[in-house]
């Protein structure tokens, strides 16, 4: 199956842009009569003919479409602290689009050890993620802000603070349940700071765990995004 992210998709007749174009037609090499399919990132899900093609344009008459293909039970916004080593989050963001995730946003924390994200990067990945794994619903990237600009934002639904601090904490899986909309923010490297925790727990986020082993960044909230998604499965 050939799947293509057309996100601008309005009608019956659609033409892949350039990029798209070229890897149909000098990747794939498939020509007039071919079937591929669409997702627009917003759980529309096209079956498609190619009906003309030339060097710079392929030509679709969309012959089937599927609305909310593959939708979850649940709204999943995970906030995490960029590594230091990009890969890191970029493996997070591919893994995380397969598993089931639908908003992101890069947050600046005290320790953070990177302080720039270029977002154009991470959305080509979460792209190329959405594509290999067939899911109709492209993650929402955010722009990187900073630990307290993200404290002042409204956010509806349940709210997490993961973190290795001593004392009691829960796992997430006693806390969540289907329908709802979780926010859950995964420190950097050198954990959250105190005052930071203090501060999310001021402003309504409830403490978690994830285990007893202490995780990477990026696996901590992998870690997450699967208990939230295997629960509300």
């Amino acid at each position: 199956m050939h799947i293509f992210y057309t996100p601008d998709i309005t009608s019956n007749q659609y033409t892949l842009n350039e990029e798209e174009s070229r890897h149909c037609s000098k990747v794939l090499r498939l020509t007039v009569g071919d079937i591929i399919h669409l997702i627009d990132g917003k759980g529309g899900l096209y079956e498609a003919e190619i009906t003309g093609m030339s060097k710079k344009n392929v030509q679709l008459t969309v012959i089937r479409k599927q609305t909310e293909f593959g939708k979850r039970n649940h709204y999943l916004h995970i906030a995490i602290a960029p590594t230091k080593n990009i890969d890191r989050i970029e493996w997070f963001l591919e893994k995380a689009t397969e598993i089931g995730i639908d908003e992101i946003t890069p947050i600046i924390c005290d320790r953070s050890e990177r302080k720039i994200v270029k977002e154009e990067r991470l959305e080509k990945v979460i792209t190329s993620a959405v594509k290999q794994s067939l899911t109709a619903y492209h993650p929402k990237l955010n722009t990187a802000i900073s630990f307290m600009e993200l404290m002042k934002q409204n956010s509806n639904g349940e709210k997490f603070i993961a973190h290795c601090i001593e004392g009691e904490k829960p796992f997430i899986n006693q806390l969540t349940q289907t329908y709802q909309s979780y926010l859950i923010l995964i420190g950097p490297e050198g954990d959250f700071t105190q005052t930071e925790v203090d501060i999310a727990l001021q402003n309504g986020y409830k403490a978690v765990t994830l285990g007893s082993t202490r995780l990477r960044t990026e696996t901590a909230a992998l870690a997450a995004c699967f208990e939230v998604n295997y629960i509300n499965r």
